[in-house]
């Protein structure tokens, strides 16, 4: 989970820099778009996994995908990233609760959610609406997380049911990315293809591929809390490659969520 949260916010350090030539929405659609012609090349789908049940939940997932780095990307247009995942991880934590029958899972819970408050250090008068694309992507995260533990559960097939999904997703907002293309990016085109993969790779090769194998594992409920590391590697890579620093606030955040992963773990 921290290799997979590293890789995706390197990709959205990245992506923050693009936001000047293009929409955040062309942008996510840069990173889901490249990831399936790079999962295809990579595990060549058999034609049964296109169609039929598997080719639903593939569409499904690749639309859930692309839709939650849609309002994730326009958060990051307007608050710090380290904030925005904060905000997002609410979806998260309702999955984790949706799962949970003991009390010790409600109690770290309660430890999450409190770090997420705390490290957000966001308010409704500043950053509304970036905090209402992260709350956003927040519900399409938690609809990400179900929808995977289904792709998870087909171990056979898991890797050629992303390629598929994020080729779906590519294709049926092919239409509206072109009516958004900036007449004039800035950017050369062999620039935008290498931009575009780099993102393809570090955004979501990567990071959804190491999901599906920390989905079989832990399964959805477990998974979903864990994901509770990934607003400390964000304000991390923030720190780092933005100059977003940590406020004694969100180190504070990022204790209790700590606190509530290991205490779920143990």
């Amino acid at each position: 989970m921290v290799v997979s949260g590293a890789s995706l916010y390197a990709g959205a350090a990245v992506a923050v820099g693009l936001f000047e030539s293009f929409s955040p929405f062309i942008v996510a659609w840069f990173r889901v778009a490249a990831a399936g012609i790079i999962l295809l090349v990579l595990y060549r789908p058999k034609l049964r996994v296109f169609g039929g049940v598997a080719g639903r939940n593939a569409a499904i997932y690749g639309v859930m995908t692309m839709a939650m780095n849609m309002s994730f990307y326009q958060s990051l247009n307007h608050i710090p990233m380290g904030t925005a995942v904060a905000i997002e991880f609410l979806g998260p934590i309702v999955v984790a609760a949706w799962g949970s029958r003991v009390l010790r899972d409600w109690v770290a819970l309660i430890f999450a959610a409190l770090g997420v408050l705390v490290i957000s250090g966001a308010t409704w008068s500043d950053n509304a609406i970036g905090i209402l694309w992260a709350l956003t992507a927040g519900l399409f995260w938690a609809g990400y997380i179900v929808i995977s533990s289904h792709i998870a559960a087909d171990r056979e097939n898991s890797r050629q049911s992303m390629a598929v999904g994020f080729s779906y997703a590519g294709l049926l907002a092919l239409p509206v990315m072109w009516l958004m293309w900036p007449e004039d990016p800035g950017i050369p085109g062999i620039t935008i293809i290498g931009l575009a993969a780099g993102l393809g790779l570090l955004s979501a090769a990567i990071p959804y591929g190491l999901d599906q194998v920390v989905l079989r594992m832990a399964g959805p409920s477990l998974f979903a809390l864990l994901q509770a590391i990934l607003p400390v590697v964000a304000a991390i890579i923030g720190a780092i490659a933005l100059g977003q620093w940590l406020t004694p606030a969100e180190m504070i955040g990022i204790v209790l969520i700590m606190a509530a992963v290991a205490l779920r773990r143990n």
